[in-house]
């Protein structure tokens, strides 16, 4: 009797219009997974979700309902959900005297409580079945870095809560992992990244002497999200050039 094929694994990424959610898109499309892409930019979100054959969600990732709602479309649509990526984020670097309530509350708003969102809808959703949770977290959680008070603050959260969440649902099969990124050259960045002068005092800064891509940081994420790695939770995965943990020079 012939095998029977697996049916394609199913995954939600939220901030999926990012370059790092996009880089993941098309990693994961590539490999014949069913998609819910999932983001505030809906123009791009649905240009994406053409290209790769995937449902577009345009959404606020930090708004609960919102997001539980995307998660139930992709149970609803494909019969089955086999994890989460979070990729929403944002950027700020300012030391806490210049920081306004706004830029305190939308830091927070776009790292943690996304990542947050992300957990809650992803854990109700495969508490029977098992399944992924990747957050993404930065390496400026776990090294002091001038200016980064209120994303350090944000992405340490995220850290937290991805050893609580993988505690609290290991015995349901559920894995929850986060990756940290250095400085990676996205839209995001590109303030930074897009000025000659910032860019090499920035690569400067990371031992392996360059700063990241987006297919880096979605490689790793991709990782963590397959079932083969089964025996993985609780972790997170430093991927950035060495910044948190090396001082080569």
């Amino acid at each position: 009797m012939a095998a029977v094929d697996a049916p394609p694994r199913t995954y939600v990424i939220l901030g999926a219009s990012g370059g790092i959610g996009s880089a993941l898109a098309r990693r994961l499309a590539a490999q014949g997974a069913k998609l819910v892409l999932a983001a505030r930019d809906s123009d791009r979100l649905r240009q994406l979700a053409a290209e790769l054959g995937a449902v577009a969600a345009p959404l606020d990732a930090a708004n609960f309902a919102q997001v539980d709602a995307c998660v139930n479309l992709g149970i609803e649509t494909f019969g089955r959900l086999d994890g989460v990526a979070n990729c929403v984020g944002s950027l700020l670097l300012k030391p806490a005297h210049n920081t306004t309530d706004a830029e305190w509350h939308d830091t927070v708003a776009a790292n943690l409580t996304t990542a947050f969102a992300a957990v809650r809808a992803g854990a109700k959703a495969m508490f029977k079945t098992g399944g992924s949770i990747v957050l993404v977290s930065s390496a400026a959680a776990s090294v002091g870095l001038a200016n980064h008070e209120a994303i350090a603050a944000a992405k340490a959260g995220v850290i937290g809560l991805t050893l609580s969440a993988a505690a609290t649902y290991a015995a349901r099969g559920i894995r929850v992992n986060c990756v940290a990124p250095g400085l990676v050259a996205t839209p995001l960045t590109a303030r930074l990244t897009g000025n000659e002068a910032s860019l090499k005092a920035s690569a400067a800064m990371h031992p392996l002497g360059r700063i990241g891509n987006p297919a880096e940081i979605a490689s790793a994420i991709e990782w963590l999200l397959s079932p083969e790695q089964s025996w993985v939770t609780g972790q997170t995965l430093g991927v950035d050039g060495g910044l948190a943990t090396l001082r080569a020079r």
